[in-house]
């Protein structure tokens, strides 16, 4: 089986595939993927390695992700040879909807305060996940998040600069000084931080199991802080929570069978824009030149503009999910990519748009794969954060309220008990009917466009499961701004500049990859992790 190839001249980071044979866990921090091994040389299997690794990132990652965000996850269970999805996303209180906001004066929701928070759903996702396919308890999975907790972690140098960056938005909650910071600074490099209220919690947690966080004095403190600040949250829409098992949704790429979670998530524009890129020989153009970016970028746009215009909970609208992954779709949009000019105006092919939705990025990404190929695709977010600590527990709440609507014609329009548009999406892909790669990519709306820019260089251009995650990536936003890592080539720039692309100078990098291929041939793991972050293959 062909593993994939380094582009002659290019070194990237200068890392290698990591491979074994036993497992792999392939996470966006040192501490967490090797507290997911632990799991797995200890007996547990994917499902339970990959919540000690979530949990454990909720204490080294702080400002990424924790119990007060929401999980999304994909599974192969080995032994029925069975994918499976997990949506593990809070909803909104009962008794809010588009009036509780028009009659307060607001005609946007809040990007960050309570009245953005939605009921946090990863624990619940956590319970349901090893309640039905784990082989361990809350109490075995959660030691290792318990311990970097109680007895602290070194700062890395790249958690320091989020934990600064992410942090200014909490600053002025009182209790995430108290909690998060260091003599009211945030953490530097190579401090060792303790965290003795999330180790209460995780705690709980592991005593008490999900009920503990949704029912009992959690959910009681949960209640309290946010009622505090006029949002409405009961103890009833606490206990309400749930995750809910779905089927995934799928397309197929040049042989690949590429399967994401169904709305709410936005998984349905990484299959359209495959579904678009299909009908292109990309092979046959120069890696990132400004043909191939051209089409990756008209392509997005397309698919972008039909999650603005569709993507709501499918518990309370419809959304027509076939429509927009069906190949016959795909050929309608691919022909209206003019492959001289890029577009400015792009509406969904299905109906007129109605709002651009915003980014946002505090997010992390793990996969797992076990010694009997059990394979899990895993993903826990706060968003970009609502600024809110709940007193005493270590709980920082997600914002993801935020990305509701107040159109009250908006299929994504805020109402009781719904969950709105989510940009946390972990992917899958098979290949002869058996799983072939394991990945994800970070970052708000890079998400999709990673994970597309992700497989096209593993399957169009040959590259191995690290490169295809170092390889320098573009993203678009709203329906002009490019951003090319390292601020792409001149010549590049240029080309794209010529035909109309406002091409963003010195962007940065753009979200953080995780990815674990399976050789069946050779039973091997070959895993890749993004130099962007602090990330790390751990393998046995």
């Amino acid at each position: 089986m062909p593993l994939g190839v380094r582009p002659a001249g290019r070194r990237g980071s200068g890392r290698s595939a990591v491979l074994a044979r036993n497992g792999m866990v392939a996470a966006s921090q040192p501490l967490a993927a090797q507290a997911g091994l632990r799991i797995l040389q200890q007996g547990g299997n994917a499902i339970d390695a990959a919540i000690a690794a979530a949990a454990s990132l909720a204490v080294v990652e702080p400002m990424m992700t924790g119990p007060g965000g929401d999980m999304f996850a994909l599974a192969y269970i080995a032994d029925t040879e069975e994918l499976v999805g997990l949506n593990g996303s809070g909803f909104s209180p009962r008794a809010v909807d588009v009036d509780f906001f028009r009659s307060r004066g607001l005609e946007s929701i809040p990007s960050r305060g309570a009245f953005s928070v939605t009921i946090p759903g990863a624990v619940d996702g956590w319970a349901m996940l090893l309640d039905r396919y784990g082989t361990m308890t809350f109490s075995q999975v959660l030691e290792p998040a318990i311990h970097y907790a109680e007895k602290g972690f070194p700062v890395s140098e790249a958690v320091a600069g989020d934990w600064a960056r992410y942090g200014e938005s909490y600053e002025k909650d009182s209790e995430f000084v108290c909690s998060y910071y260091l003599d009211g600074k945030p953490p530097a490099h190579g401090d060792v931080f303790v965290n003795q209220p999330l180790a209460e919690t995780f705690r709980k947690i592991a005593e008490g199991g999900r009920d503990a966080f949704y029912k009992g004095d959690l959910a009681r403190n949960v209640v309290d802080c946010l009622n505090g600040r006029d949002w409405p949250v009961s103890m009833d829409d606490m206990a309400y929570q749930h995750s809910n098992w779905v089927e995934p949704i799928s397309t197929t790429y040049r042989g690949h069978q590429v399967y994401e979670l169904p709305p709410s998530g936005q998984g349905i524009a990484a299959l359209e824009m495959l579904n678009i890129l299909e009908g292109f020989d990309l092979a046959n153009l120069s890696h990132n030149s400004a043909p191939y970016l051209h089409l990756l970028i008209e392509a997005k746009k397309l698919a972008f503009a039909d999650l603005d215009a569709w993507l709501a909970d499918p518990q309370h609208v419809k959304v027509p999910v076939a429509s927009l992954v069906s190949k016959d779709y795909a050929e309608r949009q691919r022909g209206r990519i003019d492959l001289q000019r890029a577009a400015t105006d792009v509406t969904t092919g299905i109906n007129e748009p109605v709002q651009w939705l915003q980014d946002g990025g505090d997010t992390t990404y793990l996969t797992v794969v076990d010694n009997e190929r059990n394979v899990v695709s895993f993903i826990n977010s706060l968003f970009t954060g609502s600024g809110i600590v709940v007193p005493g527990t270590g709980i920082l709440l997600q914002n993801r309220g935020a990305l509701f609507s107040v159109d009250p014609e908006h299929p994504n329009r805020i109402e009781g008990r719904k969950r709105p548009f989510h940009t946390i999406i972990p992917a899958m892909v098979s290949k002869d009917g058996k799983p072939w790669l394991s990945f994800g990519v970070v970052g708000g709306t890079v998400q999709p466009q990673g994970q597309v820019q992700v497989l096209l260089n593993m399957i169009d251009f040959g590259m191995n499961v690290q490169d295809a995650g170092e390889a320098p990536r573009f993203r678009h936003d709203g329906v002009a701004d490019v951003g090319l890592e390292s601020g792409g080539d001149a010549a590049v720039v240029s080309e794209l500049q010529a035909i109309g692309h406002s091409i963003v100078q010195n962007p940065g990098s753009f979200g953080g990859y995780q990815g674990i291929q399976i050789d069946w041939e050779e039973m091997i793991l070959l895993g890749g992790s993004d130099p962007r972050k602090d990330g790390l293959v751990a393998a046995w």
